[in-house]
């Protein structure tokens, strides 16, 4: 297939692209082609979109039979101001907007579009709003040229590289700890199997609308913390109040505090295998690479 990528150079984008370039023909949207085909390799063609209001022209490309939309900022980097807030928007809702658009006005229609969400749907607030809203950027903006979407429901990605790196410092100082009384549950997903679980969604045909991408077994915060901390060898006895959480992170703590327990039922049903299965499993292979 030929398969356009948005996100291609992120934490789960460069590894999806490595997955994928064997099988099929790659498209992948990018800022900087040079810095782009540093990370990515070669077979790879690069389309230069510097902006996420800037209309993309596909017509030099060919069909394009797929699309996987990654596209958005890091919703951790930095604290949720309203400009912030407006970044993060921007670059998911009316990113998405514009691929939409971009492929209506060069071939007009296209067979799948895998998109991303995230677990904080499930939640209040900020991030539930973003949710809606870049679900909303596929479903209803895009229905009139879409064949089948489908939209993944992200966890927290374990990988090295991601949240779990930024927390291995605190820990092996002796300092890490778990967040507020601990009790709030974290959907999560190894890096590997949420690669795998686009993949399957875009092989899959008969998979459609909304997947949860998260682990079969979820667990408390003061599990988490505890695992992580076995597997490192290093005490976690502190604990970050909620009150300290909310007065350095502001809304942003919604990240640690949320407590989003949900089921990847369409993947179970669907007998997806996980690579990385359990909370063991997968802080393990992440400390090792790191």
């Amino acid at each position: 297939m030929n398969i356009l990528i948005s996100g291609g150079t992120g934490f789960v984008g460069r590894m999806l692209v490595e997955e994928l370039k064997v099988k099929h023909k790659l498209f992948v949207l990018t800022r900087d082609p040079v810095n782009a085909e540093k990370k990515l390799g070669n077979n790879i063609t690069f389309i230069k979109w510097e902006d996420v209001y800037q209309p993309i022209d596909l017509i030099p490309y060919g069909t394009i039979d797929a699309v996987i939309n990654l596209v958005g900022e890091n919703i951790g980097d930095k604290k949720w101001s309203n400009e912030q807030k407006k970044v993060l928007f921007n670059s998911r809702v009316d990113a998405t907007k514009t691929i939409i658009s971009s492929i209506k006005n060069s071939q007009g229609t296209v067979k799948h579009f895998i998109s991303t969400s995230a677990v904080g749907i499930y939640t209040d607030g900020f991030l539930k709003k973003l949710c809606i809203a870049w679900e909303a950027a596929v479903t209803d903006f895009g229905k009139d040229i879409i064949e089948r979407s489908v939209i993944l429901r992200v966890g927290m990605v374990l990988g090295k590289g991601g949240a779990v790196s930024k927390m291995l410092k605190a820990f092996n100082m002796g300092v890490g700890g778990k967040l507020g009384d601990g009790q709030q549950w974290m959907c999560w997903i190894h890096r590997y199997d949420l690669v795998k679980a686009y993949e399957f969604c875009l092989d899959n045909k008969s998979v459609t609308g909304v997947v949860n991408a998260v682990s079969p077994f979820p667990v408390r915060n003061e599990e988490f913390t505890e695992v992580l901390g076995n597997v490192l060898r290093k005490p976690t006895v502190l604990t970050v109040p909620k009150f300290a959480l909310k007065l350095i992170f502001g809304e942003m703590s919604a990240l640690m505090l949320d407590s989003i327990r949900v089921e990847p039922k369409v993947l179970k049903e669907s007998r997806f295998h996980y690579l990385n299965p359990t909370i063991e499993l997968a802080l393990k292979d992440v400390v090792s690479k790191s």
